[in-house]
C-alpha cells in the first residue's frame, strides 16, 4: 500500500502521524526518511504521544536512541543521523529492540542499511511547495489491519 498526504502546517502533519501511531504494534519497524527539517522527529514525537507520553519528547540527534515504556506499549525511537560505521550502530544495542515487543521509529535509516531490519512503513518526508508531503509505503500486512486514514 503506498499514499501520499499533503500538510500546509506541522499540525496537520501531527495530526495525521498520530492517528497513524493508533495501527501501530509491538514488532513494527518504521522508517523515518527526509531532509532535515522535512518533520521526522515531529512525526516521531506525535506517534509516541498518541501511544500516551506526557513527557517531553526530544529528537535523539545527540543521544541516538531514546526508549519510552508506555501504557500498552513499549517505543523506541532512533536518530542514526551521525552513525558513521556498523560498529557504531551495533554498539547502541538495536537488537535489543528487535525482539517484537517494540515499536521501532528509526530516522535516518540510509546510514545503516546492512543492520536493519525491513521496514513495516515507510514515511519518506518531502517539502511540497510551502508545505510537506508524506509518502506512506507500508507492508500488506500492515495496511490490512485497518482502513488507513485519509
Amino acid at each position: 500500500m503506498s499514499s501520499k498526504q499533503i500538510f500546509t502546517c506541522e499540525a496537520q502533519l501531527t495530526a495525521f502521524a498520530a492517528k497513524i501511531a493508533l495501527f501501530l504494534e509491538p514488532g513494527d519497524v518504521v522508517y523515518l526518511r527526509g531532509e532535515l527539517g522535512t518533520g521526522k522527529t515531529a512525526f516521531a514525537r506525535a506517534i509516541i504521544q498518541q501511544r500516551g507520553s506526557a513527557d517531553s519528547v526530544t529528537s535523539p540527534t545527540f543521544t541516538l536512541i531514546e526508549t519510552y515504556h508506555l501504557d500498552d506499549v513499549s517505543v523506541v525511537h532512533l536518530d542514526l543521523y551521525r552513525i558513521e560505521s556498523d560498529a557504531q550502530m551495533e554498539g547502541i544495542g538495536l537488537r535489543d529492540y528487535l525482539d517484537g515487543r517494540w515499536i521501532c521509529l528509526i530516522e535516518w535509516p540510509d546510514r545503516a542499511p546492512r543492520m536493519l531490519p525491513d521496514p513495516d512503513l515507510t514515511i519518506d518526508l518531502a517539502y511540497e511547495g510551502k508545505g510537506r508531503s508524506a509518502v506512506l509505503i507500508a507492508t500488506k500486512q500492515l495496511s490490512d489491519r485497518a482502513d488507513w486514514p485519509k
